[in-house]
């Protein structure tokens, strides 16, 4: 089994309000892999990740990246990791060279050839202040940042949020150069885009109410994940119906239609055996395995936001430079 860069068991965290943003949440991602995390809003996504980058203070439960707590790690550790929040703001009072020149005294590996072969790529302008960049460029401005800090685990909550389609694509693009670098790079990525990560994921959890409640590689998915759809001649299917391996099910008269795991098409044998049954069986991207498993599902929660805590400016500059000390 490969070393995991990023590590977590049993991650618990509540807020002053009592409501439970993460409850249980275990993560184990292996060097050089890019795994997405998914799930509807309130999920806890971004909790779980400023858990891991030591923002905040479990509960219960360890986290651990590259091997330490980053809640007790020294500057020199904690400098290998880089994270972009999904309310990322930067001293909007600089410009991007001179945020560049700020960042470069806390990280060893700082590259500033890449914070300007960034700039070129997204247009973005090095004297400007920040604060004259739109919403999406300074989103780009503090991705630029994270990259050139060369880091050895990247984490992202939200990167493309507000960005057009070809910037996405560059962003891809940047992603995957990074984990082509010698060195290499871990990344973990929050992101609601999932034909994107569908490209660019190796590993893939679905988390609901504070913890994962499904993990796996992308391939096995898209090879063995279905919508499967039996139609019955009669008003009603059968009593005590269902397909095999369906993980989520729903009846509307003769129609039984399911989300199933079909790892070989025989498993349907004795469904298609039935009189009078037809059988079809449906292909699915991520975002529509996505919306079947949430879809239609009474367990599943109501679309809400995560509980807020303070991030903003301080949030930005722990992402920019690792303090003396854990705040």
């Amino acid at each position: 089994m490969q070393p995991a860069d990023i590590f977590a068991r049993g991650l618990t965290k509540a807020f002053r309000d009592g409501v439970v943003a993460v409850n249980g949440f275990d993560l184990r991602v292996a060097r050089g892999t890019v795994y997405g995390l998914i799930g509807r809003n309130g999920a806890g996504k971004t909790t779980a990740l400023k858990l891991l980058m030591g923002l905040l203070r479990p509960d219960k439960g360890e986290a651990q990246v590259l091997g330490s707590s980053l809640w007790e790690a020294p500057p020199e550790h904690r400098q290998k990791v880089a994270y972009v929040s999904q309310s990322q703001q930067v001293p909007e009072w600089m410009s991007l060279e001179e945020l560049g020149r700020y960042a470069a005294h806390f990280y060893a590996a700082w590259e500033p050839e890449i914070l300007k072969q960034q700039a070129r790529r997204w247009e973005l302008p090095l004297r400007m202040p920040i604060a004259k960049l739109s919403g999406g460029n300074q989103r780009l401005a503090a991705l630029a940042v994270a990259l050139a800090t060369r880091p050895e685990v990247l984490l992202l909550d939200e990167p493309a949020a507000g960005l057009d389609p070809v910037a996405r694509r560059e962003l891809n693009v940047c992603l995957v150069d990074a984990l082509l670098r010698d060195e290499g790079c871990t990344i973990l990525l929050s992101t609601h885009l999932l034909g994107d990560l569908e490209r660019l994921a190796t590993q893939v959890g679905i988390m609901d109410r504070g913890r994962i409640v499904t993990a796996g590689p992308v391939e096995d998915w898209q090879r063995t994940m279905r919508r499967v759809q039996v139609v019955f001649p009669a008003d009603a299917p059968p009593a005590d119906f269902a397909i095999p391996g369906a993980i989520r099910s729903r009846t509307l008269g003769p129609v039984v239609t399911a989300l199933t795991r079909v790892d070989d098409e025989a498993q349907l044998a004795g469904v298609r055996a039935l009189p009078g049954a037809r059988v079809q069986i449906f292909p699915l991207t991520l975002e529509e395995l996505f919306v079947d498993w949430f879809s239609g599902s009474p367990d599943s929660p109501l679309p809400s936001d995560e509980p807020s805590e303070p991030s903003g400016l301080a949030d930005a500059e722990r992402s920019i430079r690792p303090p003396d000390r854990a705040l």
